[in-house]
């Protein structure tokens, strides 16, 4: 097995290509160049280098099953809001900004095309959402604008627990969720 260091560009385009959960790179990449599967024995990948989180920075294989890779979240390739409350990859996640930031890149991932109406949600005098880190310290110096996964989006980051929580659940019923369901996903952080 040999491996080769990918930009974050190159390794979103493969982990979105993901058709099954713990299909590995290789597989993807296999599937995307049309080559065959079976005709070569290859030993699969242990783990997938994940720079873009900031506190997780190998996905482990499940060890029931070395053949499978975990990539990134399950919620990105399902799709299903209701699987935000049991996504293993959360607890890993560090503290609350980090909780914060990896379920808004599970709604991005879920609804790339839907995600910018969470631009729509700002505060009186405050701006939360922003398509540059520039123009959410232009609003306030101190933001603290972090980049929502490996999206366009950012997002201010010096919030209190509580008003995190809330900014999550309007993105998420923005995106099609529930209210009920929101509230239970924001509760996670």
């Amino acid at each position: 097995m040999k491996y080769i260091e990918i930009d974050d560009e190159l390794y979103s385009y493969i982990a979105s290509n993901t058709q099954q959960i713990g299909e590995s790179a290789s597989d993807i990449l296999r599937r995307l160049l049309k080559l065959p599967t079976d005709a070569i024995a290859v030993e699969k990948p242990k783990t997938i280098s994940e720079p873009s989180l900031e506190s997780c920075s190998n996905v482990e294989v499940d060890e029931a099953e070395p053949e499978k890779v975990e990539v990134r979240s399950r919620i990105a390739e399902s799709g299903q809001f209701s699987e935000l409350l049991e996504d293993p990859m959360l607890a890993q996640q560090k503290g609350a900004v980090g909780r914060f930031l990896y379920l808004l890149d599970a709604l991005y991932r879920q609804q790339p095309q839907a995600f910018a109406q969470v631009l729509e949600i700002r505060g009186r005098d405050r701006l939360y959402f922003a398509l540059s880190k520039e123009e959410l310290l232009k609003a306030s110096k101190t933001a603290n604008p972090k980049q929502i996964g490996l999206s366009d989006y950012w997002v201010t980051s010096n919030n209190n627990t509580a008003k995190k929580r809330n900014l999550l659940k309007e993105a998420a019923v923005k995106l099609g969720c529930s209210e009920e369901l929101a509230v239970e996903v924001a509760d996670r952080i």
